[in-house]
Formats: structure tokens, C-alpha cells, sequence
């Protein structure tokens, strides 16, 4: 008998593949702007935290 795939599994991974590639172009933003050492790690900084600022952003402009 074949074992039926869950597919629970295979919809978590999506928002893992998301997150990373806002991470990669983040990071790629951050570091192309930076005007020194410094700034590079904290836009590497900045990158990491990005999605609390973008769903702050949403439940504000929701008025929540």
C-alpha cells in the first residue's frame, strides 16, 4: 500500500521559501545602500526584522 502524502507539510514550506527570498533582497537592498562597514551589518540587521516593520505597517494602515 502507498502511504498518502500529507500535504500540511508541503504549504509551511512555502512561507520559509517567501521569507528567505525577502531576506536575500533585503539583504541585497540594505548592504547596496550602505555608506560604510557599519551600515552594511546593520542593514544585514534590518533585513532580518523586516517583516515586523511590514506588518506593523499593515494593522496601522488597517487601523487595528
Amino acid at each position: 500500500m502507498a502511504k498518502k502524502k500529507n500535504m500540511c507539510c508541503s504549504s509551511q514550506s512555502c512561507g520559509g521559501v517567501v521569507y528567505c527570498l525577502g531576506f536575500v533582497g533585503a539583504v541585497i537592498y540594505f548592504i547596496s545602500t550602505a555608506a560604510g562597514f557599519w551600515m552594511g551589518v546593520l542593514g544585514v540587521l534590518k533585513a532580518i526584522i523586516w517583516p515586523v516593520y511590514l506588518v506593523y505597517g499593515l494593522l496601522k494602515f488597517l487601523g487595528l
